[in-house]
C-alpha cells in the first residue's frame, strides 16, 4: 500500500521544510514531473478532494433527477471543503437561472476562494452540460443531436462545437459533458433525442466533429455514455443491457473510437450493467479496453451518482466505501456531480485498508495532469471575467439557424409544398405555438428553467405559427395538448381548418426529464404511436378534406403509417433549436430547399418495433415471421424541391486489395435554377462472412452542395479496413471475397450497385485501423 502523509501539524511542517519550492507551478517544466512533485506533498484528504465535484446551490426549487437529494447535501460548507481543495465545480451556470455576468463574477470569486483557502492553491475544473449549446440562462439553444445527424454535415457540426466551446471558455468553464455517442437501438428509449442516430458511422463522424470543435476552443469534451446505455432492454432508461460482445464491438464502440481519435480528453461511464456487470465497476471496460487497447490518457468521470448507484441501485457494493473502491479500481477518476462516495466513505476505506491507496494515486495523477494541461497549476493562473457577455449573439443565432435549416427533413410531399404565398393557413396542434417545442430535454429552459416558471426562457424562440405569419394569413387552434385534451378542443381545430385553404398540423413531443415529458431522459415510450390524442386530432383534420401538412417536432420517430399516404406533406424537425421556427417556415414557403436526411428510421405498421435499419437478413422482412419490420421512411431518406441528378457512379476496378483502397466516383448535376444539396451514401453488403452481418451498413456519406447548373464529381476513397467486422474469435477481420458497394440516397434507395472482390490475405485490424473514408471533389 502507498504510504500517505498524515494531517498532523508536525507532518505538514516537515513537508514544508523538505520541499520549500513549488516546481509544479512552472509551466516550462515537464508535466509528469510537475504532477509527481505536487502529489508527493499531498495528504490523503487533499488527494481525495481532487477526485470529486462539489455542487453548490443544488437545491434549485425542484429535483432535476430521481435520487438527487439522496446523494446531494444542499447545505455544503464551501469554506470548510476548500481547505483541502476542490477537484471540480458542478454546473455553476446550469443549476438555476443566473445572469451570465453575475455568474461569471461569482465563479471567479469562488475560484479565488478555493485557491486562497488550500495549501496548494489548485483551482477547480468547472464542468457544464452542452448537448444543445451551453446549458445556461440566455445562452443560444442549438438543435438537438438528432438534428446534427439529420444534417449529415460534420463540418457544420464542428463549427457549432467550436462556437459552443468559445462561449464556455469565456465564462471560465473547462469541461463539457457532451457529445452523446450512444447508437440508437430501440426508438422507444427516451434518450433517443440525445443520440445522433442509429448508425455507428454517422454517430461517429458527427460526434467526432463536435469533439474536434469543442476541443479546438480549449474545452474538454466528455464522451457519453461508455458503453451500451442505448441498448437497454425494452428501451427503458437504466434497464439492464443484454448484448453480445460482437454488437458492442461493431455497433456501440466505433463512435467512441472515432471521437477519441478526434482528441476527446474525458469519458463518462454508462449507468447500465452489461450482462450483470455495471459499467461503473468494470475494469475490463474502463481500464483494459479504454486505456490498454485505445491508449486513452485523459480522465474518466462518473455519470451523476453512478458510483453511489453501485450500492443503492445495482446492489454490487456493500456500502458507499465499497462502491468508491470498486469504481476507482475499475477506472473512474472523478465522482460527479458531488462528493458522496469519494469523500468520507473512501477516506475511511483507504485508512482502514479495504481500498488500496495506489488506485487513489492513479486517479489523482490523471486529474492533476489534466489540470496541468488546462494551465490550472501555473503560478500566474487567475480567473478571467469578460467585460461584456452576450451568450446569444447574432453570429451564434445565425449558426443555430444554419444547423436547423440543414437538418429539417422532408419525408413526403404530394406537390402541396412549397406553399404559395397568401394562402389562408390553419396552424393547429400542441406544438404549433409553443416555444418549448423547439428544444430538447438538455436545453436550459426545459432542463432547469422548468423549475422556475416565473423566469423567461432568456432567448427569443419564434414558434411555427409566429414564423408562418410572415408569409401567410394564419389562424391558430390548439386542438389538444401533447397529452390529454378533450373533444371540444379537437372540434375547434376542425372548424379552423374548414375556414382555411390548407392545414399545417404541428404535432410531436414535449421534452422533459423523468416523466416530465413524452421524450427525454427517463421519459421512455411504451409504443411508437403519437402521444396522447394527437393521432385522433390528425384523423379529424384529414376528415375535413383540406390538404394537411404534418410538421413533426419530436425526439424520436413515430408510427405514421395509417396517415402517411393521406397527408399532403410530412416535414420532420428533431428539436431544431431556437431558430427552428423560421427554418421550418422557410422550408414550407420554399425559401429553403429541404436537404436533411433521416438519422433514424420511421417505423411502419406495428407501433412497437424497436429494430433499426442495421439488421442481419433474418431481422428484416421474411417468410418465417408475420411481423414486417420494414420502415415507412428508411434511414438516410429525405426529399428535396430540387433534387440533384445522378449522372454516373463508378469504381476504379473490381479488385480491391485487402490492405488497399477502392475509389468510388459519383457525378452529380444540378438541373434547377436554385441551389441543390445531395447526401451521397455508400453502403456495404457482405454476402458471406464468418458471422451474420447487417444486410447493409453505411461506410461513407458526404453532403454535396451544387449551384444552379453546376456539375461536381465526388471522389470517395474507401480503405479495405472499412469492411472489417468482429469474427468468431473476437478479433476484427478484413476478409477476402466478394462484396457490394451500394451507392444511393438512402439505405433503401440505391442508385447503383458496384461489385468488388477483396483480394489478398486475411488481415486482423484493431483500434489503429482506417476508420473513415477520404473525400475529394
Amino acid at each position: 500500500m502507498t504510504t500517505q502523509p498524515t494531517e498532523s501539524s508536525d507532518a505538514l511542517d516537515a513537508l514544508e521544510d523538505t520541499a520549500p519550492s513549488e516546481p509544479w507551478r512552472d509551466p516550462a517544466a515537464d508535466p509528469a514531473e510537475r504532477v509527481r512533485a505536487l502529489m508527493a506533498r499531498m495528504t490523503l484528504r487533499e488527494k481525495l478532494a481532487q477526485l470529486y465535484g462539489v455542487w453548490v446551490g443544488i437545491d434549485a426549487g425542484g429535483e432535476m433527477a430521481p435520487h438527487q437529494h439522496d446523494f446531494v447535501d444542499a447545505g455544503i460548507d464551501l469554506d470548510d471543503l476548500a481547505r483541502h481543495g476542490i477537484g471540480q465545480l458542478t454546473r455553476a451556470f446550469g443549476t438555476r437561472p443566473v445572469d451570465p455576468a453575475i455568474g461569471a463574477r461569482t465563479l471567479a470569486r469562488t475560484q479565488r476562494q478555493i485557491t486562497a483557502s488550500s495549501r496548494f492553491g489548485i483551482p477547480a475544473v468547472v464542468h457544464e452540460e452542452c448537448l444543445t449549446g451551453l446549458a445556461a440562462w440566455q445562452a443560444t439553444v442549438y438543435p438537438a443531436p438528432l438534428s446534427w445527424g439529420a444534417s449529415f454535415d460534420p463540418d457544420l457540426v464542428r463549427r457549432m462545437g467550436a462556437r459552443i466551446g468559445l462561449t464556455m471558455r469565456r465564462l471560465g468553464v473547462h469541461q463539457g459533458l457532451a457529445p452523446v455517442l450512444d447508437v440508437a437501438r430501440d426508438l422507444r428509449w427516451g434518450r433517443v433525442e440525445e443520440t445522433i442516430g442509429e448508425d455507428p458511422y454517422l454517430v461517429g463522424t458527427i460526434g467526432a466533429a463536435y469533439v474536434a470543435g469543442l476541443e479546438s476552443a480549449g474545452v474538454i469534451a466528455t464522451l457519453k455514455h461508455f458503453v451500451g446505455y442505448s441498448a437497454s432492454r425494452a428501451g427503458r432508461n437504466l434497464a439492464p443491457v443484454s448484448v453480445g460482445p460482437r454488437e458492442i464491438a461493431d455497433v456501440l464502440l466505433p463512435p467512441f473510437e472515432l471521437a477519441l481519435r478526434a482528441g476527446a480528453r474525458s469519458v463518462m461511464n454508462s449507468y447500465t450493467d452489461i450482462d450483470g456487470v455495471p459499467a461503473a465497476a468494470d475494469p475490463a471496460l474502463l481500464t483494459d479496453l479504454l486505456r490498454g487497447t485505445y491508449g486513452f490518457t485523459g480522465t474518466v468521470v462518473a455519470d451523476y451518482f453512478s458510483v453511489a448507484f453501485l450500492h443503492r441501485l445495482h446492489g454490487v457494493a456493500a456500502d458507499r466505501g465499497d462502491a468508491a473502491g470498486q469504481a476507482l479500481a475499475a477506472g473512474i477518476d472523478v465522482e460527479l456531480p458531488t462528493m458522496d462516495c469519494y469523500g468520507e466513505p473512501l477516506l475511511a476505506a483507504v485508512e482502514g485498508g479495504s481500498v488500496d491507496a495506489a488506485v487513489v494515486d492513479r486517479a489523482l495523477e490523471r486529474v492533476l495532469r489534466q489540470k496541468c494541461e488546462l494551465g490550472l497549476l501555473d503560478a500566474d493562473w487567475a480567473p478571467d471575467v469578460p467585460d461584456e457577455i452576450d451568450l446569444d449573439d447574432d453570429e451564434s443565432r445565425a449558426l443555430a439557424r444554419e444547423v436547423a435549416e440543414r437538418s429539417i427533413v422532408l419525408l413526403h410531399n404530394d406537390g402541396t409544398l412549397p406553399l404559395a404565398p397568401g394562402r389562408k393557413v390553419a396552424v393547429v396542434g400542441p406544438r404549433a405555438d409553443a416555444a418549448g417545442a423547439m428544444m430538447g430535454c438538455y436545453s436550459f429552459p426545459l432542463h432547469v428553467g422548468v423549475h422556475h416558471p416565473d423566469v423567461p426562457f432568456g432567448v427569443e424562440v419564434p414558434t411555427v405559427a409566429e414564423a408562418l405569419r410572415a408569409d401567410h394569413d394564419v389562424s391558430y387552434a390548439l386542438g389538444c395538448p401533447v397529452t390529454g385534451g378533450d373533444d371540444e378542443g379537437i372540434a375547434e381545430a376542425v372548424s379552423a381548418v374548414a375556414a382555411a385553404d390548407v392545414c399545417v398540423a404541428v404535432l410531436g413531443d414535449r421534452a422533459g426529464l423523468f416523466g416530465g415529458g413524452t421524450s427525454g431522459e427517463g421519459c421512455d415510450a411504451p409504443d411508437l404511436r403519437l402521444p396522447g390524442r394527437q393521432e385522433e386530432l390528425l384523423e379529424a383534420l384529414l376528415a375535413t378534406g383540406k390538404p394537411v401538412i404534418l410538421i413533426l417536432l419530436s425526439g424520436r420517430p413515430y408510427e405514421l403509417s395509417r396517415q402517411a399516404d393521406r397527408l399532403a406533406a410530412i416535414v420532420c424537425g428533431f428539436y431544431p433549436g431556437e431558430e427552428g421556427g423560421p427554418a421550418l417556415a422557410g422550408v414550407l414557403s420554399g425559401r429553403i430547399n429541404p436537404s436533411g436526411r433521416l438519422p433514424v428510421s420511421f417505423p411502419a405498421a406495428g407501433a412497437n418495433q424497436p429494430s433499426t435499419y442495421l439488421a442481419a437478413p433474418l431481422a428484416r422482412r421474411s417468410e418465417v415471421s408475420t411481423v414486417d419490420p420494414t420502415a415507412l421512411f428508411p434511414f438516410g431518406h429525405g426529399l428535396s424541391y430540387a433534387p440533384a441528378t445522378w449522372q454516373d457512379v463508378s469504381a476504379t476496378g473490381s479488385l480491391w486489395p485487402t490492405d488497399g483502397t477502392c475509389r468510388v466516383r459519383v457525378t452529380l448535376r444540378n438541373d434547377h435554377d436554385r441551389p441543390a444539396s445531395e447526401v451521397v451514401q455508400v453502403y456495404l453488403h457482405d454476402p458471406v462472412a464468418e458471422v451474420a452481418r447487417p444486410e447493409r451498413q453505411l461506410i461513407a456519406a458526404r453532403r454535396v452542395d451544387l449551384a444552379p447548373g453546376e456539375t461536381r464529381v465526388l471522389d470517395i476513397g474507401l480503405h479495405a479496413d472499412l469492411t472489417s467486422y468482429t469474427g468468431r474469435a473476437g478479433r476484427r477481420l478484413v476478409e477476402p471475397g466478394d462484396v457490394e458497394l451500394r451507392v444511393g440516397t438512402s439505405s433503401e434507395r440505391i442508385v447503383s450497385t458496384l461489385h468488388c472482390t477483396l483480394s489478398g490475405p486475411r488481415r486482423e485490424v484493431g483500434f489503429e485501423r482506417v476508420a473513415a473514408p477520404e473525400f475529394s471533389s
